[in-house]
């Protein structure tokens, strides 16, 4: 079992940043990738970024360029700084981890990220 815990959510301004945090805990020494998914309202939840455990992010298309994403491998934690954010970034956002040996990802709670328009 792995519990992530995000934070770090909240509203800002068209063109301001963010930096959620996500930390693991629990069987957190058999996390390979983590990343951020994201679900605006009546849609689907896509993802955002991700990151190995070796550190090689991959990004979705809408937010490269503007948002890079990290961990720190010692903390067991993957943080996600969103810069230059849009309207259209509103949504949840949700923390992910893979676990080797485990066919199933787990999440965490989610945070609400809002930039009105």
């Amino acid at each position: 079992q792995v519990r992530l815990v995000e934070s770090g959510g909240g509203l800002v301004q068209t063109g301001g940043s963010l930096r959620l945090s996500c930390s693991a805990s629990g069987n957190a020494a058999s996390i390979s990738t983590m990343g951020w998914y994201r679900q605006a309202p009546g849609k689907q939840r896509d993802m955002v970024a991700d990151i190995s455990y070796g550190g090689s992010p991959h990004y979705a298309d809408s937010v490269k360029g503007r948002f890079i994403i990290s961990r720190d491998n010692a903390k067991m934690a993957v943080y996600l700084q969103m810069n230059s954010l849009k309207p259209e970034d509103t949504a949840v956002y949700f923390c992910y981890a893979a676990v080797r040996g485990d066919p199933s990802p787990y999440w965490g709670q989610g945070t609400q990220v809002t930039v009105p328009s």
